[in-house]
């Protein structure tokens, strides 16, 4: 049994299907198929039930999947730190949603820049899920996003929980009505949330808030991306609940408001593999919190880490 195989049947079970598997891994499905089949022969069992629809494991696939993720991510954790152990590159790829680029993600970009001029830091833009399967293959090194998930591979850093905010059309009902708004305020306005997909997003975050509430707005916009939900409340479509880094846009035609509630909040976490100890990443860190002091950004406490 190889490695390959290991990702091949990964693949498989995350997808549960052959073709996306084969999409995934940038090979035909044929061979994928073959390549299952002889793994199971090689184990002398069935992963899959394959009369299942969509693609289900076996009990004994669950088994076989728990462990060949957990081999492959210590694979791919040994890889990249016996590189940076080694020296023989200095490189950071940092994963990152869309939301976090209108906070301190950008100076702290610029910042590790400058401080390190030796390491080559390259940006990915992807959903928070997609972090996770990307530093457990070890495409990324560290992530910046917003949705809580456990996993026993992954170390979360909770760096701070950011207020959420009402952003309003100019000129909105609501922006004289009261000086802070609540949720139960929102719920006759369309709600513009993002990001459409992939799913579950800061959209999630969200709609929560509101079914936590026994609140359903009104009528409910799903669009791609923080930029769209910002046009279309300012071509007066609706009101959308964002991040409070948002103020940082200065938009002159929407109007942005406070929410009473202190606990609506929308987490910013880093993500990096769990046994990774290098050097670029605790500089990185350190850097983080050295640079919210220096702003005088609340934070989390480091006695505090995790998520």
């Amino acid at each position: 049994m190889e490695l390959r195989h290991l990702r091949y049947f990964v693949a498989v079970a995350e997808e549960r299907n052959f073709t996306r598997a084969a999409q995934r891994l940038h090979i035909a499905q044929p061979p994928l198929s073959r390549q299952i089949q002889q793994l199971e022969e090689e184990l002398g069992v069935q992963l899959f039930e394959r009369n299942a629809r969509p693609l289900k494991l076996t009990e004994t696939g669950k088994f076989f999947y728990s462990h060949a993720v957990h081999l492959l991510a210590q694979t791919s954790e040994l890889e990249s730190m016996t590189r940076r152990v080694g020296n023989i590159e200095r490189s950071l790829s940092v994963g990152f949603v869309g939301s976090t680029l209108y906070g301190m993600l950008p100076k702290i970009i610029r910042r590790f820049r400058d401080e390190n001029k030796s390491v080559e830091l390259s940006l990915h833009e992807m959903s928070t899920m997609d972090q996770i399967r990307a530093l457990k293959d070890g495409r990324i090194d560290v992530g910046f996003g917003r949705i809580r998930h456990e996993d026993a591979n992954i170390r979360r850093v909770i760096l701070r929980e950011e207020k959420m905010i009402v952003a309003l059309p100019i000129g909105h009902p609501l922006s004289t009505a009261k000086p802070v708004l609540s949720l139960r305020d929102l719920i006759h306005e369309t709600l513009i949330v993002f990001p459409k997909a992939p799913r579950p997003s800061y959209a999630d975050q969200v709609l929560s808030a509101f079914q936590e509430r026994a609140l359903t707005p009104r009528r409910i916009y799903e669009v791609r991306e923080l930029q769209i939900a910002l046009g279309l409340v300012a071509a007066g479509e609706g009101i959308s609940v964002v991040p409070s880094s948002v103020y940082g846009l200065k938009r002159d035609d929407v109007s942005y408001m406070e929410l009473d509630d202190p606990t609506l909040t929308s987490p910013i976490i880093m993500s990096m593999r769990a046994m990774d100890e290098s050097r670029d990443i605790k500089e990185m860190l350190e850097l983080i919190y050295r640079l919210y002091e220096e702003e005088k950004i609340p934070y989390v406490p480091r006695t505090d880490r995790g998520g």
